[in-house]
């Protein structure tokens, strides 16, 4: 490995060890990961296996975290439900990251009119509240996990546009762009080569801190019906089905409930050491 690549590796682990709550957070990002990978290994039960001889089993031997009003083990369906939340979640980000970097560099890169422009659209998408345009979205594309991740990854795009023309606007007159002009670099070279690694360290932590309000989308749009349809397994959808028996049957949300909160704390502790917070 090149020193080039040793040193960025060696400041994020001497950056992790000095925040103790970061490795917590990578623990609990791990713990989301390896259940959703490993579900057909873990759960001891098709996640849409009906029993209604099971119906509303509290957490026991046969079943560790009870089961469903379907008699439908809630430990497996929450194994295979990390799967789809997390991938829908890890889609929404990639998408909102990558579109919302293009529109950054473009804004924070250009002048006069065509600046003017992008700031425009920035501004416009800016307008409208992430959830209300999440909504919009699926009510084009269709509920599924594939108009969710549109619909979540296009609301998150203003966000990163407008870290990303930001941190552009504050390197575009850097010395080094100054030198890379006067050696003959045109503006393309420039936005790759000079001016995008610049934003990836911010951009990076904040997209992964962002992965925890995705999270949140996805299993806010999955409670509304707008996500995995059914008998699909998705954190989201869990919590919609169980909201009738709260008080008859907690555990059939405090399973689901519990993995959202923890995986969005743990992802928000990584985003929070990413960043250079203390």
């Amino acid at each position: 490995m090149s020193a080039y690549a040793q040193g960025p590796l060696r400041l994020l682990i001497r950056r992790l060890a000095r925040r103790p709550f970061a490795w917590l957070g990578i623990l609990l990002v791990a713990a989301a990961v390896v259940s959703a990978l490993a579900a057909p290994w873990l759960a001891a039960y098709p996640p849409d296996e009906i029993n209604l001889a099971a119906q509303l089993r509290p957490p026991g031997a046969g079943h560790l975290l009870g089961t469903d009003f379907f008699g439908r083990d809630v430990l497996s369906r929450l194994l295979y439900g990390a799967s789809a939340t997390l991938v829908v979640a890890g889609v929404a980000v990639a998408l909102g990251a990558v579109t919302g970097t293009l529109i950054g560099l473009l804004a924070g890169f250009s002048q006069g009119w065509l600046g003017q422009m992008w700031v425009g659209l920035i501004d416009l998408l800016l307008a409208f509240p992430a959830l209300l345009l999440a909504l919009l979205v699926v009510s084009l594309v269709g509920p599924g996990l594939t108009g969710l991740a549109l619909a979540v990854g296009i609301a998150g795009i203003p966000a990163y546009a407008r870290l990303v023309r930001s941190v552009t606007r504050s390197l575009r007159s850097a010395p080094f762009v100054d030198a890379a002009r006067a050696l003959g670099a045109d503006n393309t070279r420039i936005l790759r080569h000079h001016l995008l690694p610049g934003v990836l360290a911010p951009l990076l932590a904040y997209a992964t801190t962002d992965l925890g309000r995705a999270l949140l989308s996805v299993a806010a749009l999955g409670f509304l019906g707008l996500g995995a349809p059914p008998p699909r397994a998705e954190w989201g959808q869990m919590l919609f089905e169980s909201r009738g028996y709260l008080s008859t049957a907690p555990w059939t949300s405090l399973a689901p409930g519990l993995a959202i909160a923890l995986t969005v704390l743990g992802v928000t502790l990584l985003g929070d050491a990413l960043g250079g917070e203390r």
